[in-house]
């Protein structure tokens, strides 16, 4: 089938499995997220922790990308990648986020705004212990967003680190690491029929959070 635009016009769905009132709202955003995410976890929602990344560089220019949430606590959301791919160069310069989370299955999103910070090396080598061997040596032998011959130069880099690195515990490569999105804004979404979805908004105002109800 190809996709035309009278196709894509007609592609819709009316929301309808739940609703979300500010009363059954947590007054605190990162209490509710945990609540929503447990939800989709105990739904079988496929991957609940992917996240969107969005980042800007210097000069305004925005950027997404598909990242997994990593932890998550009262001072925000962790993930890790390269500090040298090109989130890594334009949270450097820029140091603002937003995160989207979708979770169709509960027709559900939720929305985050925020300041990043790198996290601290022992908090990262100590994650780096806990992935799989064969994701440690990818991080080592990926160049992460840089140019590259072809996918043998990259499969001929992790054979050699594999090799090399066999039966010994392998470091955190000085390039690669976490960081922390420290909330300012949280949104909550829920789809609800006609379009009239309910959206129950949070900002951090002066040391506290400020809880609204924003038009779909």
């Amino acid at each position: 089938m190809q996709v035309t635009n009278e196709i894509l016009q007609n592609l819709r769905q009316d929301y309808k499995s739940a609703t979300l009132d500010e009363a059954d709202v947590d007054n605190n955003p990162i209490t509710q997220f945990k609540k929503w995410f447990d939800e989709a976890v105990k739904a079988e929602v496929y991957e609940p922790n992917v996240m969107t990344l969005a980042t800007a560089d210097k000069a305004g220019k925005p950027d997404a990308r598909i990242v997994l949430l990593k932890g998550v606590d009262e001072d925000g959301f962790r993930f890790f990648t390269n500090y040298l791919s090109a989130k890594g160069k334009e949270l450097k310069r820029n140091p603002y986020a937003a995160l989207v989370f979708f979770w169709p299955d509960l027709e559900r999103q939720v929305r985050i705004e925020g300041v990043v910070e790198k996290l601290d090396k022992e908090t990262s080598e100590e994650y780096f212990k806990t992935r799989p061997v064969a994701s440690q040596i990818g991080a080592v032998a990926s160049p992460q967003s840089q140019v590259i011959a072809n996918r043998q130069v990259l499969e001929e880099k992790f054979e050699e680190l594999k090799s090399k690195n066999e039966n010994r515990e392998i470091a955190k490569p000085a390039h690669w690491g976490g960081y922390i999105v420290k909330p300012t804004r949280i949104e909550f979404w829920q789809g609800r029929r006609s379009r009239l979805h309910d959206r129950i908004n949070f900002e951090f105002v002066k040391g506290s959070w400020v809880k609204n109800r924003l038009a779909p």
